[in-house]
């Protein structure tokens, strides 16, 4: 995910001093949700502990913290404050939500040293044209733009330094935050999901690994009149630094008041490409943020950016998913439930009334595949109705099933363009185009 910097903060790199600090942020808040509960003990009333963690001064603790860290810390809270299709508490819910909307950079003197380790003293004469103060700023990196001897215009995105170093420390800290009593279900095994999560974040924090999926998807989208893939340099990237080409662009939100018919446009095509990458590339791009997505005036192209998050979709998973698309035209609840007890939304031990819970978000979910013209996602408050159901079950502390990580992963990327053509206020005929991927694929473009 990618945002515009708010300002500059340097980033503890040692693992020593990154543990000491989150592990400081992590012990507070939890001494703060004690100490309330010890008040409320003393005034007669019953604690209530996950509202206790909401606090303003624990809010902004944690928002602080996190954001002053930067690195798995913080990817893995705008991770969670996704439809993972994971149901978290409310309190939870909304703090992690926090966490979407802060983005620091490296101040030039620490930017100066990542870069003198990765490309070597004297760098800078490589290029006519350096900007030193970044145009964007992420969880893990952040872009500055820059223009070599020779006249091209890149985007170099470079990571904060400790990053890959602090992954597995950051998350289990990150852990010991979300297993505060009343904030998950007590029998909730996060573990494979945590698990997940690092083996993500220490794949992301390859760039160069991330170099060959734009290579791959520039391959895949070579010709595309709807999609526009980055040139990667090669020669400039290293496992910390990724360098692409510059591509004129404005923020997908910048169509909110565009012609009906290019929202129209804009939406649909990222949703059949997510449907084209589960279906057809047997990859997919799982961080769904706005910001990884621009758009060029210029050519009416969606320019795809970030693709740190790629994921390989397996065979197997691939055909579960196509079962429960064609299950999901066509509705029924037993073969609803098989499907998606088949994927794993559920387990043979799932109480039967959690069970139904689950199948009947899933049912609102896919509503809109049942309707045989365009469903007007700008009149609908099915987001919402998503939104608070899945609120409503996190509330239920006796659920205690978590669904597979791959599985939530690409349920993030699928909640995801939901939102964003809720964002865009799209009318999209998604019947027949799921109807497409589960019979006769078309020509790729």
């Amino acid at each position: 995910m990618i945002k515009e910097p708010k300002r500059s903060a340097a980033v503890p790199t040692g693992r020593t001093s990154r543990l000491f600090h989150m592990g400081g942020v992590v012990a507070g808040i939890a001494g703060g949700v004690m100490v309330g509960g010890l008040l409320q003990l003393a005034s007669g009333q019953r604690p209530d502990l996950p509202n206790l963690l909401l606090t303003p001064s624990n809010a902004l603790r944690l928002t602080a913290g996190l954001s002053h860290l930067r690195g798995a810390a913080l990817k893995l809270g705008q991770m969670l404050s996704m439809d993972t299709g994971l149901v978290l508490s409310p309190q939870l819910a909304q703090i992690f939500a926090s966490l979407r909307e802060d983005a620091k950079h490296m101040p030039p003197k620490q930017l100066q040293t990542v870069l003198n380790a990765q490309w070597g003293q004297g760098w800078l004469k490589q290029f006519r044209r350096f900007d030193v103060r970044p145009f964007a700023a992420a969880s893990i990196g952040q872009v500055h733009r820059a223009q070599t001897l020779d006249g091209r215009d890149l985007a170099i995105k470079v990571q904060y330094p400790g990053v890959r170093d602090s992954i597995d420390s950051d998350i289990d800290n990150i852990a010991t935050l979300m297993r505060l009593p009343g904030l998950v279900p007590p029998g909730m095994n996060l573990q494979p999901l945590l698990n997940e999560a690092k083996r993500q974040l220490h794949a992301e924090a390859d760039y160069l690994a991330e170099a060959d999926h734009l290579a791959q998807f520039g391959t895949l989208l070579a010709g595309s009149d709807r999609f526009l893939v980055p040139d990667l340099h090669p020669s400039l990237c290293t496992s910390q630094v990724l360098a692409m080409g510059y591509v004129e662009s404005s923020p997908l939100d910048s169509l909110v008041d565009a012609p009906q018919t290019l929202r129209d446009g804009v939406a649909a095509a990222l949703i059949d490409r997510v449907l084209r990458e589960i279906f057809v590339f047997g990859a997919i791009q799982t961080d769904p943020n706005w910001a990884n997505y621009r758009y060029c005036v210029k050519t009416g192209r969606i320019v795809l950016l970030d693709f740190g998050a790629v994921q390989p979709i397996a065979s197997n998973l691939a055909a579960d998913f196509r079962t429960l698309a064609q299950v999901a035209l066509e509705g029924g609840a037993e073969a609803t439930r098989k499907a998606m007890m088949r994927i794993g939304y559920f387990g043979p031990a799932t109480a039967q009334h959690h069970q139904t819970l689950i199948q009947s978000m899933f049912d609102l979910a896919t509503s809109p595949l049942r309707q045989p013209g365009p469903f007007d996602f700008g009149q609908s408050d099915l987001v919402e109705r998503l939104h608070q159901m899945g609120l409503a079950i996190g509330s239920d502390r006796d659920l205690a099933h978590v669904p597979p990580a791959a599985t939530m992963f690409l349920h993030r990327k699928i909640g995801g363009m939901y939102l964003m053509a809720a964002k865009l206020r799209a009318r999209v005929a998604l019947r027949p185009m799921v109807q497409a991927y589960c019979g006769v694929i078309p020509e790729l473009g």
